[in-house]
């Protein structure tokens, strides 16, 4: 259903193509094995003007272990970006060795460029603050695997939902789904986006509320998703140290939390989860991390078209 097309955002697919994407990563899940030589011959380009752990290697993880091969660079430095040479003559060349491509950048909109220049399906693998629609994917698998489905649950939303492009992306692709509800947690001046406010929750009647303080709303969640409050997005220094510890969880918050809740991240974290989290059951970030390859197998697989 999805050969030859491009992913730019989650929006993108349907709800429809979207639960085939989850279905099929839910089967690799169940028997990697069993899709260990589907990609034999085929090519995957990570094209990452920008640095990243996670993204990068998971996609090039996913590729390998579907049997096919990768190329690529992790810099603009190290590409013809440095040259001079644009993201749509870089796309052209590269389709002629590659049968895929997954692009990270710093510039909004350059992944689309890319998708534009030529027939090889482009994942946008991040642009600036924009999208990241794979993140959106690993988060739905992670949620609907571990609480069995993506309806009728309480999200809460934790720490910079301003600029957060995973927060951005993950509400918009919720908001599809029946019953769910977000607490917005975060300090004034890191709310949410007007126009998320507006165009998504308010205009599509989904219940919703803005709180300051984590451990206010802890009981009510059945999912927690934690992101970096940064010092630098404060306009003064007085009220990042009034809000940063609101906005650490650690084992004390916890304590009110429901026992089936779950934590997500997209990580890296720095020390917005304590360490002492991690051997909590109901921590699943770095699950989550493993989650993204696998959904990024089922999405190279469907944007190729090939089947066991």
């Amino acid at each position: 259903m999805l050969k030859g097309r491009s992913l730019i955002e989650p929006m993108d697919l349907s709800l429809e193509e979207l639960d085939e994407l989850l279905n099929l990563a839910g089967k690799i899940i169940e028997n990697p094995s069993a899709y260990a030589d589907v990609c034999k011959g085929k090519i995957l380009a990570t094209l990452f003007y920008e640095p990243s752990t996670r993204t990068r290697l998971s996609f090039e993880a996913a590729m390998l272990r579907l049997g096919g091969s990768v190329m690529g660079f992790s810099s603009a430095d190290s590409s013809s970006a440095a040259k001079g040479e644009s993201v749509a003559d870089t796309i052209r060349t590269i389709a002629c060795y590659a049968d895929i491509a997954a692009m990270r950048h710093p510039k909004e909109g350059a992944p689309m460029v890319a998708a534009m220049s030529t027939d090889m399906p482009v994942i946008n693998g991040g642009d600036g603050g924009h999208q990241h629609p794979t993140q959106t994917l690993t988060d739905l698998l992670t949620i609907r695997t571990l609480k069995g489905r993506l309806d009728n649950f309480t999200i809460g939303l934790c720490g910079d939902l301003k600029f957060g492009r995973t927060v951005h992306s993950l509400i918009k692709a919720l908001s599809r789904y029946d019953n769910i509800k977000f607490v917005l947690i975060s300090p004034e001046e890191l709310r949410i986006p007007d126009y998320i406010r507006e165009e998504i929750l308010i205009k599509n009647k989904i219940e919703f509320k803005e709180v300051e303080r984590l451990e206010n709303v802890m009981d009510e969640l059945d999912v927690l998703y934690m992101t970096r409050v940064q010092k630098e997005r404060f306009f003064n220094e007085a009220d990042y140290i009034r809000l940063k510890d609101s906005y650490i969880l650690d084992s004390e918050k916890m304590k009110s939390a429901k026992s089936d809740m779950i934590v997500l991240h997209p990580l890296p974290r720095v020390n917005e989860i304590s360490t002492e989290i991690d051997s909590d059951p109901r921590a699943a970030y770095f699950k989550q991390a493993k989650y993204g390859m696998f959904v990024r197998m089922a999405l190279i697989m469907e944007l190729l078209g090939v089947e066991i």
